[in-house]
């Protein structure tokens, strides 16, 4: 069977190899483009948010290069998300393919339907339950590698002498990664890819502001989605740290690991889950304020109303702490060039703000 994903970020190198392991034929949709996004809001109703106009364009991508299966993630809560898949469905219908989408619930929700889908997605007579879980290990020894990397590369971009170079190297560590296959040839190539990364010439002289990035967690792993926003602020003398990864993300879900302390630093301002990603973005930025970061990030698809709630509680959350938040809406209308005169604004008054800072620290004023 010709199974296909959502392509997010780098994930899709982990997930291809896990779909082949499973014995079946991996359709990795191409890269998100205006094509995909075209193709998208065609067949997308008016109202609907960026994440859902991207992914409906790569699956009819992934359509036309055969894909029989689609497999993505669902949603809880108020959130949109928890529709997608549905919708999705109908609409390819609508246009007349019989392609099926999965949608995997966390299985929190539900064990017994969680378990029922993996199994249906195991080629029958192919790898037993063992071998799944040691192909799902494989996997995610992968999908920690590539997430390992780019978060290396974050913190090295601000610092290179020549600029672009992170970049560069980055992508020749991604090809370095889709090629290991064996366990230990994804702990090799994640030991390999880390020294190239470091390895990059650097001035470690620079003083470098420090910004987190939170936000619906798609506009915030995809970079066709956010204009490569954590490329051009690396560029700008910037240090970003991404609030989420797919690997926590799939931690968190899975009870390996518990967001239990974002909640609580959200908890002064919202106490109940409001859908989406929109508390975290609330606790994140409360943590990012209490470990000195200069500002925060907040990226969100226009018209996402998590996002929207947690934007009216960050303006207080700024006032309580004195950490600047810039928000961003992302739409198709979006254009790179006015997001990148909006990031320098926003970097130079982070850069007066920490002057004044150190300057009234060095004259004994208290701020």
């Amino acid at each position: 069977m010709k199974i296909s994903f959502p392509y997010m970020g780098t994930s899709h190198i982990a997930f291809k190899m896990l779909v082949k392991d499973l014995g079946h034929e991996p359709v990795v949709p191409p890269k998100p483009s205006k094509k995909t996004l075209t193709y998208g809001t065609q067949n997308s109703p008016e109202f609907a948010c960026l994440p859902f106009k991207i992914l409906l364009g790569s699956y009819l991508e992934a359509i036309e290069q055969g894909a029989e299966l689609i497999i993505t993630s669902g949603g809880a809560g108020p959130c949109r998300a928890g529709y997608y898949g549905v919708l999705h469905q109908k609409i390819l219908q609508d246009l007349g393919h019989d392609t099926k989408i999965t949608v995997m619930e966390s299985p929190y929700r539900d064990i017994i339907d969680f378990l029922g889908k993996i199994r249906s997605v195991i080629k029958p007579g192919g790898v037993s339950w063992w071998t799944f879980i040691r192909v799902f290990k494989k996997a995610w020894e992968k999908l920690k590698a590539l997430d390992d990397a780019e978060i290396l590369s974050h913190e090295i971009r601000p610092f290179e002498i020549s600029r672009g170079e992170t970049t560069k190297v980055f992508k020749k560590c991604l090809d370095i990664i889709d090629e290991a296959y064996t366990l230990k040839e994804i702990q090799e190539a994640a030991e390999v890819t880390k020294k190239m990364l470091k390895s990059i010439h650097q001035d470690r002289s620079r003083r470098v502001l420090n910004v987190g990035i939170v936000g619906e967690i798609y506009v915030v792993l995809e970079p066709f989605a956010n204009l490569e926003i954590e490329t051009m602020l690396g560029e700008m003398g910037v240090q970003t740290h991404r609030s989420i990864y797919l690997s926590d993300w799939t931690r968190e879900n899975t009870g390996f690991e518990s967001k239990a302390n974002v909640i609580k630093a959200a908890s002064p301002y919202i106490d109940e889950l409001f859908g989406g990603h929109g508390i975290c973005s609330v606790g994140h930025t409360v943590l990012y304020s209490k470990k000195g970061f200069d500002g925060v990030v907040q990226l969100a698809p226009f018209t996402c109303i998590p996002e929207i709630v947690a934007k009216s509680i960050l303006t207080q959350v700024t006032h309580d702490y004195g950490i600047p938040v810039l928000t961003v809406f992302l739409d198709e209308q979006t254009g790179k060039a006015g997001l990148q005169t909006r990031l320098e604004a926003f970097v130079d008054l982070l850069g007066q703000k920490r002057d004044v800072i150190e300057g009234a620290a060095m004259e004994g004023i208290a701020i």
